[in-house]
Order: structure tokens, then C-alpha cells, then sequence
């Protein structure tokens, strides 16, 4: 069964969504912000729609390592998230990932304006990546 993984920010939600052998990460979509229970009947729309069983959540510790307000605010989101959604839902940490797929993005030669629309995306197939690949044993933890 699918897994989909969020990158959720304050303006736009990045989704990615695995194969059903979950061999790979898939970017779908990005989802602009409206309001907490449009944004959530939105994700569980597309969880549906991409039948994912579980659903990963990036968590936006800071550098350090320690939570700070995002953290606080994605952990608010994941459990309003949790009445929608009912399979398990995980948390990855997701320090990087954005400058990562900005990497990536700028390593392929995307102009500026097209990474903005994707790079949210790109995020949340790098938090399913590494998901999947700490779930399949390949990846260390940290």
C-alpha cells in the first residue's frame, strides 16, 4: 500500500506519494495554504485518491537538533491531521530537504520560476525517501 509524506510550511504542502511496494518516492503535488480544515480535507482527499495507508510528516527541528515554534506548529497540525486521517502517521526529521531539492533542482538546470512551484514537492519526496529507506534498513538513523 502507498505511502504519502507532507512537507508542510506555512504558505504551501508538498506531497509525495510511494509506489505500492514502496520502492520509491513519487513528487505529486503542492498544495497552497487556505485554511487548517480546507488544508486537511485536501490531504485526506489525496490520501485517498493515491490510497495511502500511512502518511509521514516532516519535522522541521532546528539544526541543533531541538524543537522550536515550527516543530510546535507541525506537531499542532499532525494531530488535527490525526482526525482526518485514520492510519499511522510518522515523522521524519526534515533539516536540509528544502536546500537539498533546491540542489537538485539547480543541479538539473531549472529555471527559478519552475523550482518555486516544485521544490515543496521535491521536499516531501526527500522526507519519503529517507523514510523508506530507514523502513527498508538502508539509510542510518540519526
Amino acid at each position: 500500500m502507498p505511502v504519502m509524506a507532507l512537507d508542510v510550511g506555512s504558505k504551501r504542502i508538498g506531497v509525495a506519494v510511494s509506489d505500492p511496494g514502496e520502492s520509491f518516492a513519487l513528487p505529486v503535488a503542492v498544495l497552497e495554504r487556505t485554511n487548517l480544515r480546507a488544508d486537511l480535507v485536501r490531504i485526506a482527499d489525496l490520501a485517498r485518491e493515491y490510497e495511502a495507508g500511512e502518511l509521514v510528516v516532516g519535522d522541521p527541528l532546528r539544526l541543533s537538533g531541538e524543537r522550536g515554534p515550527a516543530a510546535e506548529q507541525t506537531d499542532r497540525f499532525v494531530e488535527q491531521l490525526a482526525k482526518q486521517f485514520t492510519g499511522p502517521i510518522h515523522r521524519v526529521d526534515e533539516r536540509l530537504t528544502t536546500a537539498q531539492a533546491q540542489k537538485t533542482l539547480i543541479a538539473a538546470d531549472v529555471r527559478r520560476a519552475k523550482r518555486k512551484t516544485v521544490v515543496d514537492k521535491m521536499a516531501a519526496a526527500l522526507i519519503l525517501e529517507t523514510f523508506l529507506a530507514r523502513r527498508r534498513g538502508t539509510a542510518p538513523r540519526s
